[in-house]
C-alpha cells in the first residue's frame, strides 16, 4: 500500500511526545522550586501531590505543545518560502520527498524520553534532530535543484532563522534588563 498521507499523523505525535518530555522536566523542576520557596505546602492544601504533578504536566505540556506548533509553523513557512525562489519544480515532486524526514523528529521524538532528566540532554535531542532532518531534507531536494538553487535555498533558511532567534533574543533581553531595573535595590534593607 503506497499511500501518501500514510505518515500524515506523525507531526502531531511528534509534536506531542516532545511537549510530554519537556512538560515532565518542567513539572519535577517546578515541584523541586516550589518546595524550596515555600508555596508548595500551600498547594497541598488544595490538591494531592498527584493531582497537583498532573495539573502541571497539562499546563507545561499544553504550552510545550503551542510552542512547538508555532515553530512547526514558522520552518514551514520559511521552507515553502524558500522553495518558491528557488526550487524548479512546477510538480511538487520534491515536497512530496521531503515529507519522508517527518521520520527522524519522530524517533527523535522517541529518544527525548531519555533525556527526560536534563534540560540540556532534551534540548540537545531536539536540536540534533532539527540538524539531522534539516541535512536530510536538504539532501532530498538537491536532486531537484542546481548547485546554486542549494546553496540559496540553505543562505536564505539559515539566515531567516538567525534573524528570527536574534530578534527573539534580543526581545527576551530587553525584558529581562527591564524587569530587573523595575525591582527595588536590596542593598539598603541590608544596612
Amino acid at each position: 500500500m503506497k499511500n501518501p498521507y500514510l505518515f500524515g499523523y506523525l507531526p502531531f505525535v511528534t509534536i506531542s511526545l516532545f511537549s510530554l518530555t519537556f512538560g515532565v522536566y518542567a513539572v519535577s523542576t517546578s515541584i523541586g522550586l516550589f518546595k524550596e520557596i515555600g508555596l508548595y505546602a500551600g498547594m497541598r492544601e488544595f490538591l494531592t501531590d498527584m493531582q497537583l504533578r498532573i495539573f502541571l504536566l497539562v499546563v507545561y505540556a499544553l504550552l510545550f505543545f503551542m510552542l512547538f506548533s508555532a515553530l512547526k509553523l514558522i520552518a514551514q513557512t520559511i521552507h515553502e518560502t524558500a522553495m518558491l525562489f528557488f526550487s524548479k519544480d512546477p510538480e511538487g515532486i520534491s515536497y512530496s520527498e521531503a515529507r519522508g524526514g517527518n521520520v527522524i523528529y519522530f524517533f527523535g521524538s522517541l529518544a527525548s524520553a531519555g533525556g527526560i532528566h536534563s534540560i540540556k540532554l532534551l534540548a540537545g535531542i531536539f536540536l540534533l534532530t532539527t540538524f539531522i532532518y534539516f541535512v536530510f531534507t536538504v539532501y532530498k531536494l538537491s536532486k531537484f535543484m542546481t548547485v546554486t538553487s542549494t546553496i540559496g535555498l540553505l543562505v536564505f533558511e539559515i539566515t531567516i532563522w538567525s534573524v528570527f532567534l536574534s530578534i527573539i533574543i534580543y526581545i527576551l533581553l530587553r525584558l529581562y534588563n527591564g524587569l530587573i531595573a523595575s525591582l527595588p535595590f536590596l542593598g539598603n534593607e541590608m544596612d
